[in-house]
């Protein structure tokens, strides 16, 4: 009898052993499972950072008021470095071959500017070499921010009033594929300075006649060195010279130290010159 009792007790103690595991277990894997539900939900930082590009921020954030987005600026050294690098040499280029790609009924001192910044932005390979003509090779990386074709912007490269940026500009028409010099120099660029020693290769150059009443400004892009050829000088700019009903116009390359003797006065790029208004860089670059 002792006995039999004796083996009753230890069942029992089996039994209400097993249960015990049974329920801490449960627990347990019930625990785990929460944790992973909430770990699924909220990717890791790491994961954040290896897959989200840089243009995935904030589309609107316009840190610095310029009426730009901040996705649009190219905020590295190299980048702005290679951008200038391309800008210049497409734009010199226009002085040797006039390139297929650039609209013949776009060609004007603003056109000249943007054709040049346009294609600066697109990736330069074969097909783009085939389709600009002769006289090119690579001077530098392409820009690594991002094409014109994914940019936040689009092809509507150039803002076209004052303020700063916010979610819906580019639907709303606040920026277009089409700027003249004045809309250039009042929204897309930034005063630098009417002193040459202060201006960079891309810089732009703006004169203003406010008896012409169409096209009062007038724009030239600062080249600084050649690419395209052995001279020595360092303060080449180039330019279009205006197209006119009976006058399509054409492209110049000239030092700046030949147009403080231009014969008229008033595009002599001097500081003395009224005319003259200095020297702007454009805001994607500032």
């Amino acid at each position: 009898m002792f006995a039999f009792l004796k083996r009753r007790q230890v069942t029992f103690a089996l039994v209400l052993w097993f249960a015990l595991f049974l329920l801490v277990s449960y627990l347990v894997l019930g625990r785990n499972r929460k944790s992973e539900t909430i770990a699924a939900s909220q990717p890791s930082s790491k994961t954040s950072r290896t897959t989200i590009s840089p243009l995935a921020h904030t589309p609107s954030l316009d840190s610095d008021n310029d009426g730009l987005p901040d996705a649009a600026e190219l905020q590295s050294f190299m980048d702005r470095q290679n951008f200038r690098q391309w800008f210049t040499l497409i734009a010199e280029g226009q002085f040797y071959h006039l390139s297929d790609q650039w609209n013949a009924e776009q060609r004007d001192c603003a056109g000249l500017v943007r054709f040049a910044w346009r294609e600066a932005l697109r990736r330069h390979d074969r097909v783009w070499f085939q389709k600009m003509g002769p006289g090119y090779s690579p001077v530098a990386p392409d820009v690594g921010r991002y094409t014109l074709e994914q940019g936040p912007l689009g092809e509507k490269l150039f803002r076209t009033g004052f303020g700063a940026y916010k979610d819906g500009d580019v639907a709303s028409g606040a920026f277009s594929d089409f700027a003249d010099a004045r809309t250039l120099k009042n929204f897309n660029v930034k005063f630098i300075s009417r002193d040459r020693h202060n201006a960079e290769p891309g810089d732009l150059l703006f004169f203003y006649q406010p008896w012409v009443q169409k096209f009062p400004y007038h724009v030239m892009i600062f080249l600084g060195s050649a690419k395209l050829s052995n001279e020595q000088a360092s303060d080449w700019v180039v330019y279009h010279t205006g197209a006119s009903p009976t006058d399509e116009g054409t492209v110049k390359k000239v030092e700046l130290s030949v147009l403080d003797h231009h014969p008229n006065r008033r595009w002599r790029p001097l500081e003395s010159n009224s005319n003259f208004l200095g020297f702007y860089r454009l805001k994607i670059l500032d």
